[in-house]
């Protein structure tokens, strides 16, 4: 069973899986979603969105199962991106040759109907796969199967805009202090954002509109999720655009928006894992400061207070108190903490303390300086207190 199909451009295709750095990453809700999604329009219990290396099918989604990977030459996936079909049936692998003998056919998890769509990315790379599987035989009708098709086209379209969102994040980082090019490469990058994003607002308004008819509640509740978070996405990218036409919007232009509404909105846009608990204020507060800076100081604060958590379960405490002339805020999480001697020196520019975070990369020393910088062009300080192996609170006050 360790023969199988190899692309004629297998070295390339795996380039380009490389490059999305993906693989071994976190479960994300986004990605389940659609698995679950998946699962529910083509009535089949196991939904997986897999992504395959040179020697292994490793399941970035895996719904119906808590198996997170298999070899390469047991995956029945690894046949579906070597097809020239954008759909790969197999409605009883008993019953077929490439897979009779296949250890996940005759014995555990004993699988015998198998369809997948190859995530085919827009270099023409053929990355993994969004497919079902079921101890029995099935029969996919063309809508379900154009279903399928669907949600294959938004893994892929969300994958795109980690990319660009990843490159623009880190061309920005340095672009920040140096304040140099942010214009032009923002706006153009802003403008590549939008377009994958409006087709995964548009396939899931479609969606919508089939499930309103058909009634069903499970599934619509997956796309009302879906269309929030592209909704958030969506505005971040306008605030962005806005941004890079006038640069000095970034601290002028000031709004009166809700404290809490806009921390809940950014949570939609970070990877906040199961095991962390984020706790809000109870009410609603209004603030009036630059949206944009705002944003950017909170998105830094509490992807830190995440990445750098250690703990089993982890937490992270947002509080908001209000001054007559100055708004207070506090971000505090139970994480590794900071040692005292080092409490000014990160917020100095490419600082970092060399240590990997729960997703095993290392910082670039510019999110603490950029808070700094923002927090300061917003006539405010920052300041912490931490004790090593218990936990971080950074304090901001900002005048009114």
């Amino acid at each position: 069973m360790l023969n199988y199909p190899v692309l004629e451009n297998e070295a390339e295709r795996l380039l380009a899986l490389q490059s999305y750095h993906i693989f071994d990453t976190a479960e994300e809700k986004d990605f389940d979603d659609l698995a679950a999604l998946a699962s529910a329009i083509c009535q089949i219990p196991i939904a997986l969105i897999t992504f395959i290396d040179d020697k292994r099918q490793w399941f970035k989604s895996h719904h119906g199962t808590d198996f997170t990977e298999n070899e390469r030459g047991l995956s029945f996936c690894t046949h579906a991106i070597a097809s020239s079909n954008d759909i790969m049936i197999v409605p009883d692998a008993k019953k077929d040759s490439r897979f009779a003998d296949n250890p996940i056919v005759t014995g555990g998890p004993e699988i015998t109907f198998y369809a997948g769509v190859p995530l085919i990315n827009e270099d023409g790379y053929a990355l993994g796969t969004m497919c079902v599987l079921d101890q029995q035989t099935h029969d996919l009708s063309e809508y379900q199967i154009e279903a399928l098709k669907t949600l294959a086209r938004q893994v892929v379209d969300k994958l795109e805009l980690r990319r660009k969102v990843a490159i623009l994040e880190k061309s920005n980082e340095s672009l920040m202090s140096a304040n140099v090019l942010i214009q032009k490469f923002a706006s153009m990058a802003a403008h590549d954002i939008k377009n994958p994003i409006t087709s995964i607002s548009l396939t899931s308004q479609a969606l919508k509109r089939r499930y309103e008819k058909s009634g069903d509640e499970s599934s619509l509740k997956l796309v009302d999720m879906n269309i929030e978070a592209t909704k958030n996405l969506l505005e971040l990218v306008d605030e962005m655009l806005e941004y890079s036409k006038s640069p000095d919007l970034l601290i002028s232009k000031k709004q009166t928006f809700d404290f809490k509404s806009l921390i809940e909105k950014i949570i939609t846009l970070i990877d906040v894992p199961e095991t962390t608990a984020i706790e809000l204020p109870e009410t609603k507060s209004d603030i009036h400061l630059s949206v944009i800076a705002f944003e950017q100081i909170m998105i830094n604060l509490l992807t830190n207070a995440i990445r750098y958590n250690d703990k089993d379960r982890g937490y992270v405490k947002v509080r908001f108190a209000e001054e007559e002339h100055h708004y207070h805020f506090e971000v505090e999480d139970n994480g590794r903490g900071i040692p005292e001697e080092y409490h000014e020196k990160i917020f100095s520019d490419n600082f970092t303390l060399k240590i990997s975070d729960r997703y095993n990369k290392k910082g670039s020393g510019i999110g603490l300086s950029t808070v700094k910088d923002l927090v300061t062009a917003l006539n405010g300080n920052v300041s912490l207190k931490s004790v090593p192996g218990e936990g971080t609170t950074f304090f901001i006050s900002i005048r009114k």
